[in-house]
């Protein structure tokens, strides 16, 4: 065992969290409580905001100044994530899902544009197709992995050749619910575990401590996705064929190796092409905004930016 072993959770605070700019709330969906933060006045347009795999609500609090002038935006953090339940062997795409279903309900009250980042994104395409009739006006996925997320996918790179072993070392090494905790171990096997495409991006992960946004993330949703059962019942064509709302893609930095077809990036060409072709199939209108030199968080690294083209692509609704 390491010596972070169940460090980090829900039920250590004092260990596992920071004060934030904006005061928490918490919303009690029935298996888990969502911790949220709020920001803007209620005579504005409902926005939800679906954090990444390793990103808490706070992840969105450079942006909620912003987004605080054109919407009542509403931050969550998923379960298994920031200060929320964690749910052993329940993380997946539909679970997730229904929780913000009551979510929106229960704290928003009224319908919603929602708008995720990565898995997030993920969730707000499975909102968009599987919502209440009424609960979602408009759907933005920001750089989602639609595809190179599943296991078994139907179109482009797969998880393994996407992040997926990144998900894989974190949870083999700190456990599901942080059980292991073996941070200095996972830095010292990192180098001849993870494929070496991957090395320069790991470097940067590797921190000498566990960086905030690990300590508030349940590893066990690196193993739910690594081993395709975050997805198992829930195909991703099957998905973006029963949307329902109009959809802004937005499409990060990306980069196919042509001899191996790994993934550096959320999401390839071909499989952003065909999330167009089957929402367009769908009926639904798709706004789709390549930005080839953003990294994977656009809310994060240019909070200005991803509020003009969310505001933007929002007044056409």
């Amino acid at each position: 065992m390491g010596r972070y072993a169940s460090a980090f959770g829900p039920d250590r605070p004092e260990a596992t969290y920071v004060a934030h700019a904006f005061p928490e709330r918490l919303c009690d969906t029935g298996e888990a409580t969502l911790n949220y933060a709020v920001a803007g006045a209620a005579d504005k347009p409902a926005l939800l905001l679906v954090p990444g795999q390793t990103e808490s609500w706070w992840g969105y609090e450079r942006a909620l100044p912003l987004l605080a002038e054109h919407f009542q935006a509403f931050a969550v953090d998923l379960r298994g994530q920031g200060r929320s339940t964690r749910t052993p062997g329940r993380y997946t795409l539909d679970n997730m899902g229904n929780d913000l279903v009551r979510f929106i309900d229960a704290a928003i009250g009224r319908p919603a544009i929602v708008s995720g980042l990565s898995s997030g994104g993920v969730l707000s395409a499975w909102l968009s197709a599987y919502a209440r009739p009424g609960q979602i006006r408009g759907a933005c996925y920001e750089d989602p992995p639609l595809f190179s997320s599943e296991l078994d996918t139907s179109c482009g790179p797969s998880i393994h050749q996407a992040i997926g072993p990144i998900f894989a070392l974190w949870n083999k090494y700190l456990g599901d619910q942080w059980s292991i905790g073996d941070w200095e171990g996972m830095v010292a096997a990192a180098p001849r575990e993870v494929p070496a495409r991957f090395q320069p991006l790991l470097q940067m992960l590797l921190a000498p401590e566990p960086p905030q946004n690990l300590r508030e993330y349940d590893p066990e949703w690196g193993r739910a996705f690594a081993t395709g059962t975050v997805a198992a019942s829930c195909d991703h064509e099957r998905m973006l064929s029963s949307v329902k709302v109009p959809v802004l893609l937005t499409h990060h930095f990306r980069v196919v190796d042509a001899a191996s077809g790994s993934l550096m990036g959320a999401l390839a060409d071909v499989q952003a092409a065909r999330v167009r072709e089957l929402v367009a199939a769908a009926g639904q209108k798709l706004d789709y905004r390549s930005f080839p030199t953003m990294g994977h968080s656009m809310h994060g690294q240019d909070p200005k930016l991803f509020c003009e083209t969310l505001v933007d692509w929002a007044g056409s609704l």
